[in-house]
């Protein structure tokens, strides 16, 4: 029998690795699809925003409650989680609590540790289930977060719980399997919460006690690995890409705008017709109108967002009632990638589908509310750039398409005959000056 659960053991977990190495495969792949762009300068201050931003959570602690609360998450999710390498080695060599005789009494404090960690984690799981659906943040309960998505983060705090409680119970009844002498539950010393659950199963027989205990470690151990290939179609994917992203982080001040080389070679060769180069050839395409067009970075921005939607709190556009969302914007360049990912996974190739992310995902009217206030880049807590994609887009609409309000047309009429937004020739610019002499 103990083999038997050994090789169902071997094969839950080289299915469960197979299929998140071949999704997470198709995510980096996905990424990949945007242009490139070097990111590996200055490798101290990167590693630097990598511990302050994604392992410290820097931008969390804004609001130090929700940071408190949410820092217990992520380290129940970290550290508890180091006991899964106890239950994997568990299931492969037939054994239980192979760690314990190592360790000693060293063993019982880490134990104790974790249950105090999975305590907070359920009662911090209960506090954000609340705060989404009974107290209902306006930002939790947004038009963007209609669907699945919202479900999607309800899914994974009622898993944290549910985990957790499997955790704890699981140690309450190998307890009372150790007080009963079973010479399989060998003596590990009392554990604070789960020897509260106790007198649960205390006037169990053994054999009941085995099978929950049992149960209660395979719906644990499978429960890591559903949980661990659900991240790939959650949000909950920033779990693991904040690392890279904000190692990747751009360096220079957040929101600068990047000038385009292709752009001011061609009003330069427009202005002075002598200095283009005989084999110039024309840009590709000015802006983005599909992933394709944006950078990695950005791509890998949209799989990193939380959809917390701090940006769309702090977005004045949103705030005053425009369409603009820049958490929208960010899910529906990742919704367009899985689109992408999926046409390549059928064609073996990118088949045009008559698409783009630009019209199809995101439309005109969010593009022009936004003011470039650069408040949604401050306000992400990993780094991530929304402004980015929407100039990138904005550029594509005026550049490529002509696609600009009246109002705007005029400026631009001005600054290409008159060097200027204003409408003044350049050879009464300066008159105002003339007139201060008099």
């Amino acid at each position: 029998m103990q083999y038997v659960q050994q090789a169902l053991f071997v094969l839950l977990s080289a299915a469960a690795i197979w299929l998140f190495t071949k999704k997470a495969g198709e995510i980096r792949r996905n990424i990949l699809l945007g242009k490139d762009e070097d990111l590996s300068d200055n490798p101290s201050l990167r590693f630097k925003n990598l511990l302050l931003l994604a392992l410290g959570q820097k931008k969390m602690f804004k609001n130090p409650l929700v940071a408190l609360m949410h820092f217990v998450i992520y380290a129940g999710f970290i550290i508890i989680n180091l006991e899964v390498l106890e239950i994997v080695l568990d299931g492969l060599l037939g054994k239980h609590r192979l760690f314990a005789p190592l360790l000693g009494p060293l063993y019982n404090w880490l134990i104790n540790g974790f249950e105090f960690l999975a305590v907070g984690v359920i009662f911090v799981c209960v506090v954000f289930l609340c705060r989404r659906n009974i107290i209902k943040l306006k930002r939790f309960i947004h038009k963007d977060l209609n669907g699945w998505p919202r479900s999607d983060a309800n899914y994974i705090l009622l898993t944290e719980i549910i985990l957790m409680s499997l955790f704890l119970t699981m140690n309450a009844t190998d307890q009372v399997l150790q007080a009963n002498g079973n010479e399989h539950y060998h003596q590990t010393g009392s554990f604070f919460f789960s020897n509260l659950l106790t007198p649960l199963f205390i006037g169990d027989s053994n054999s009941s006690l085995m099978a929950i205990e049992r149960t209660c470690w395979w719906l644990h151990i499978a429960g890591i690995f559903a949980f661990l290939n659900y991240l790939p179609y959650s949000k909950h994917l920033h779990i693991m890409l904040a690392f890279p992203n904000a190692y990747y982080a751009r360096l220079e001040v957040p929101g600068k705008m990047k000038n385009m080389p292709a752009v001011q070679n061609e009003v330069l060769y427009a202005m002075q017709p002598e200095t283009a180069p005989t084999d110039a050839a024309p840009p590709a395409r000015f802006g983005a109108k599909d992933i394709f067009d944006l950078s990695w970075k950005n791509l890998l921005d949209a799989y990193s967002c939380t959809e917390c939607g701090r940006c769309t709190a702090s977005c004045p556009a949103n705030i005053t009632g425009k369409l603009l969302s820049p958490r929208k914007i960010m899910m529906a360049t990742r919704d367009r990638m899985e689109d992408v990912g999926r046409n390549i996974n059928v064609n073996k190739h990118f088949v045009d589908d008559s698409k783009s992310l630009l019209h199809d995902y995101i439309s005109i009217e969010e593009l022009r509310a936004c003011t470039t206030c650069n408040a949604c880049v401050e306000a992400c807590p990993v780094s991530i750039s929304p402004l980015e994609i929407i100039a990138e887009l904005r550029r594509s609409l005026i550049m490529e398409e002509s696609n600009a309000p009246q109002e705007w047309n005029g400026t631009f009429s001005n600054i290409e005959n008159n060097f200027a937004p204003w409408k003044f020739s350049p050879d009464d610019r300066d008159k105002w000056a003339e007139e201060m002499n008099r």
